[in-house]
């Protein structure tokens, strides 16, 4: 079949991109044998979605196909096989060119923004040096091996990192506890003696690291006083509420912490977001955080609560930015209760990179021009239900101040006559008004274990200063 169509750039209102459309729609409903979806081809889509054929229609006028999407193997065109020499191919390694998956362009990008030259004084300018290709560190090295060794002798589906990372996945969305990964890999090393398999769940979580998924654990006060962190580090109890920052352990052989903060971090997480979506503008990212607390567990007798706090980058288009595979976990906030109007304790670790994205950026490697530059994020404004935003901004979402936008028809029903309102709107507070309330506020100290005390009219409805506010730019924003 033609596929010239698929390179035409003004596909709405070119006929040669309309009928390819039709034909490949055709071919692809014969062969999916009278199922109503079928694979989505879009360049967002990329085959992994089944959609309706109506919707996969559009979504090709709107979107465009994907152009390295040639040969269409999930609606009806049979795979091209190549025929590889045995003198080409070594006993259980793949030459370099000849990838089984596309694993290796991940890797690429991992490389070249983890080993490439930066500068380190914060300027724009690109830096042009090559890829000390020569230099990868062990851990890389071992990806990249595991990348290009095949499952097993013959196999032209999976490598070793890429069945790994398939079998980490479907753990993660099936919820399979450890042990249960550990007895799947014993069943599948004990049937299939040629496959390389790691031996266990914390050996395959080693790939994670070595890919930038990892996270920090930061132990916390019980009674959400401060974070044994940075200065904190080496303390054994809260110097607030002097609790304990361990517990035994239920054979009461060793000590565990009583409560844990996990950080991701969000340097490799934006580095690798660029490189994956070349970003017309990259030297700014802008971000929204959104944060709310669930219960993982039914049973309202075992009081348990979560509060994962997500990123979301602007910078993608529209029709992604909302999709969960782009969502930047950047804390879980574990713990018997919410943290309350404390969040600002945990936020600490988020707000420090924040500001060091704000200020200096971090070097980041463009896989598209082949430059480095200083990329730099921004946190444009949360988006939470009506309890949580009380949490993050320090305005109390309780009492009859719990509108910040106040108007007497509110309180004064009867003063409303049917007629059009011609008066001034009411006067929209700039950060400078909010500053000067905040400035009015005392001295807040957090902890579930301190008493609460009374707001004084002057404070209006604050319970605090939120510490968005230690963000340079946080008091010029509109919301």
């Amino acid at each position: 079949m033609d596929k010239s169509w698929m390179n035409e750039a003004d596909r709405l209102l070119l006929p040669i991109y309309a009928e390819g459309v039709k034909n490949f729609l055709t071919q692809a409903r014969r062969h999916a044998c009278g199922r109503d979806r079928i694979r989505c081809p879009c360049h967002t889509c990329l085959n992994n979605l089944w959609l309706p054929t109506n919707e996969v229609e559009s979504y090709l006028f709107i979107k465009g196909i994907n152009l390295n999407y040639t040969e269409w193997i999930f609606h009806g065109e049979e795979e091209t096989t190549l025929n590889v020499s045995d003198d080409d191919v070594g006993d259980d390694v793949l030459p370099e060119d000849d990838y089984i998956d596309d694993m290796q362009h991940m890797l690429d990008d991992i490389r070249s923004g983890t080993f490439v030259h930066v500068p380190e004084d914060n300027t724009t300018t690109p830096n042009r040096s090559p890829i000390p290709k020569d230099s990868p560190s062990t851990t890389f090295e071992k990806l990249l091996e595991d990348a290009r060794r095949p499952l097993f002798e013959g196999c032209t589906e999976f490598t070793k990192l890429s069945f790994i990372v398939k079998l980490l996945h479907i753990k993660s969305i099936g919820g399979w506890s450890i042990k249960s990964f550990d007895m799947l890999l014993d069943l599948l090393r004990s049937s299939f003696p040629d496959v390389l398999l790691p031996q266990s769940y914390e050996e395959s979580k080693s790939l994670e690291r070595g890919l930038g998924f990892n996270y920090n654990k930061i132990h916390a006060c019980p009674n959400d006083c401060i974070l044994f962190w940075k200065e904190n580090a080496a303390l054994n109890e809260c110097p607030v509420c002097k609790a304990s920052r361990w517990i035994p352990n239920m054979h009461g052989s060793r000590i565990i912490p009583q409560k844990v903060l996990r950080h991701f971090s969000l340097k490799s997480r934006l580095q690798r977001l660029f490189m994956s979506t070349k970003i017309a503008d990259p030297r700014n990212v802008r971000l929204r955080l959104a944060s709310d607390g669930f219960t993982p567990f039914n049973n309202l007798a075992k009081p348990h609560s979560i509060w994962p706090v997500i990123l979301v980058p602007y910078n993608l288009p529209p029709w992604s930015c909302m999709k969960d595979q782009f969502f930047i976990t950047s804390l879980i906030i574990p713990g018997p209760r919410s943290p309350g109007n404390d969040i600002d304790v945990y936020l600490q670790p988020l707000v420090d990179e924040l500001l060091g994205f704000w200020e200096n950026g971090v070097p980041t490697y463009d896989a598209s021009t082949k430059e480095t530059f200083r990329l730099h994020a921004a946190l444009l404004w949360t988006i939470n239900d009506s309890p949580a935003y009380g949490n993050l901004s320090g305005w109390s979402t309780k009492g009859k101040l719990a509108c910040p936008t106040y108007h007497m028809w509110r309180r004064r029903k009867w003063l409303f006559n049917g007629k059009e309102d011609h008066h001034m709107p009411p006067r929209d507070i700039g950060g400078y008004d909010i500053l000067t309330q905040l400035q009015m506020i005392e001295d807040v100290m957090f902890g579930k274990c301190r008493r609460k005390r009374k707001c004084t009219a002057e404070e209006l409805n604050w319970t605090k200063s939120s510490i968005f506010f230690t963000l340079p730019y946080w008091s010029t924003l509109r919301l």
